[in-house]
Parts: structure tokens; sequence; C-alpha cells
């Protein structure tokens, strides 16, 4: 089995031909999940960056009831474990080309776990890991 690659610098680019697997069309789509991160057509991360700020969102709830229950060893541990690992799932893959507006977003739902906390919140922000060197 062959695998052809078009590689096409031209402005306005030909369609490509179709491509057949096992004598089976293969359609383009937008957007894909593989592994948990949503990969669009232009490479954007905007979708992948929701989705993950919602999925954290939704485990906020979760920590606000361990805050409810005076539990602040468990409290750290859920957020360690559960919200954290959401918001930097392949995060080395999508990071460096987020938006600024995409981080502030990010920011945002770190902020409101600092909050449910109450630790002061840290003058670091998320920071590009080149950027410190």
């Amino acid at each position: 089995m062959t695998v052809e690659t078009v590689v096409d610098f031209r402005k306005n680019a030909a369609p490509p031909a179709p491509i057949t697997l096992c004598d089976s069309p293969v359609t383009a789509v937008k957007s894909f999940r593989i592994l948990g991160t949503i990969i669009a057509q232009e490479l954007k991360w905007e979708q992948n960056i929701s989705s993950l700020i919602q999925k954290a969102q939704q485990r906020m709830f979760f920590l606000k009831q361990l805050k409810k229950f005076n539990l602040p060893q468990t409290m750290v541990n859920f957020y360690t474990s559960i919200i954290e690992s959401i918001l930097t799932s392949s995060i080395t893959i999508w990071y460096a080309a987020a938006t600024d507006k995409d981080k502030g977003r990010l920011q945002r739902v770190i902020s409101s776990a600092e909050r449910v906390f109450a630790i002061p919140p840290r003058p670091a922000r998320l920071q590009d890991p080149e950027a410190g060197r």
C-alpha cells in the first residue's frame, strides 16, 4: 500500500483528487477528535480549548461541593487530579498556537478555582515555556 502526499504552494490551489482507501472514498472533515484532542482542518485550537474549558467548568461544581464540606486536602487532590489534568491535556500540542483570547479563557478557569480555594491569585499567568529562558 502506498500513500501519496500532495503539496501545493499556489494561492488558489486546485481541489485535490479524491482519495480512496480499500475502494472506499475518504471524505474531508472540518475537525476530528483523536485521543481527546480536537484537531481542526486549519489547525486552529479554539474548538479544542472550548471543549477543555467546558469539561473543567463542569468539574468545578464538585470542587465547590468539597469546599462546602470543608475538605481542603481533598479539594487540592481533586483539583490537581481532575481539573488541572483536563486543562493540561495535550497542552504541548496546542499551547504555542493558542490565541491570547483562548489563553485568557483558560486563565479565568484557573483563577476561578483559586477563588474556591481562597488562595490569593498568583502573579504569574500561563506563560509560554520558551519565554522564561
